[in-house]
């Protein structure tokens, strides 16, 4: 894997640097209305707790753009408005002190209108994403490419740029976003080879928890391998705290970032002699609000063992009737059947606190 990363400008949106060295942020999107104040403070909390770093709310009219500032006030991570067809709502998102505004080419209006976001974001000094989407391109570069391509979506992004560059606004991250895994990655490779922008991630409209998260894992993956990407969101149709996890896993994956718990359990055979699936589920749920980075081992029976799991924090090795629990690699002690789950936690949050403490 090509762990050099792809040389990008630096930008700051609301105290989180993207691009350059900095680590690759992971963020969401609520499912809520910027109208509904409690519901949508409440789903960035959890996204928060979740380790969301930026998050982004739909600005679908004038009533959810005059309570951005409001939102803002209430939570701790950066506030990105994401705006479409209206550009006076970008305007007055800009006015309210959100953080960074999204913008669509393809269905923000005309070029004048563009122009009066970006004066108005180059005066306040906050970032724009082009959010490029093969779903909503301009009409001519359709006509000229007859449907969406990587290429068409690559010149929507450096159209938008020149635009910006010839107002002597470069404060830029792109996206290049499509529901077809291999469409969005040539984009991307397509910009990236062209671009020093940094870069946000995504397959759009990937799916459910399920499809979607395996979309994401694949399109992402190999994008990251190749050192391009400086942000990421993991498009589900599921709760947007999923789309956090998935992310982190992803970029665990990779050894691009190292957060939370990261278990490892042996797969499903007819030699398991304790329910792996059952019980890595359940240490999963239990220890997912972990934010030291945590290897955990569940494994199921003598023939992998201790062995599999040497460069774990903590870990279990099932037998029969007993396991027994272990600590990097050295065995702890032995534990009854019944009472591995119990033991596995509790040395699991004394190691993670351990950690915490070196910090």
């Amino acid at each position: 894997m090509n762990k050099t990363r792809r040389k990008t400008r630096l930008i700051n949106v609301g105290g989180v640097n993207i691009g350059g060295e900095a680590p690759i942020s992971v963020q969401s999107m609520t499912t809520t209305r910027a109208d509904d104040l409690k519901a949508t403070v409440s789903q960035i909390f959890q996204l928060e707790e979740a380790g969301c770093e930026i998050v982004r709310v739909a600005v679908p009219d004038h009533a959810s753009a005059s309570l951005l500032s409001k939102i803002k006030k209430e939570i701790h991570i950066p506030l990105i408005a994401d705006i479409h067809f209206d550009y006076q709502l970008g305007l007055i998102a800009l006015e309210e002190g959100v953080d960074c505004l999204r913008i669509n080419p393809g269905n923000i209006g005309s070029r004048s209108k563009l122009e009066k976001v970006v004066a108005s974001a180059k005066e306040k000094k906050i970032p724009i994403r082009i959010g490029i989407n093969a779903g909503s391109l301009e009409k001519d570069l359709l006509e000229k490419y007859g449907y969406p391509t990587a290429e068409a979506m690559a010149e929507s992004a450096f159209r938008a740029l020149n635009i910006l560059e010839e107002m002597e606004f470069y404060d830029t991250k792109v996206s290049l976003k499509a529901s077809h895994v291999a469409l969005a990655v040539e984009a991307y490779r397509l910009f990236s080879a062209k671009s020093d922008y940094p870069l946000h991630l995504g397959v759009t409209e990937a799916g459910t928890l399920f499809t979607g998260s395996i979309k994401s894992a694949v399109g992402l993956g190999l994008l990251l391998s190749e050192g391009i990407g400086d942000t990421l969101r993991v498009s589900l149709a599921a709760d947007p705290v999923e789309e956090i996890r998935a992310g982190f896993e992803i970029l665990k994956a990779l050894e691009l970032r190292h957060r939370g718990i990261n278990v490892i359990a042996c797969p499903t055979c007819g030699r398991l002699e304790i329910d792996v699936i059952k019980l890595a589920n359940e240490v999963e749920k239990k220890l997912g609000t972990i934010k030291v980075p945590l290897n955990i081992s569940i494994l199921g029976c003598v023939v992998n063992g201790i062995g599999e799991g040497m460069e774990a924090d903590v870990g279990i090795a099932g037998g029969r009737d007993s396991g027994v629990l272990f600590k990097k690699g050295e065995i702890v002690r032995k534990v009854k059947a019944d009472e591995i789950y119990d033991a596995l936690i509790t040395e699991a949050i004394e190691v993670a606190r351990e950690k915490q403490n070196l910090k």
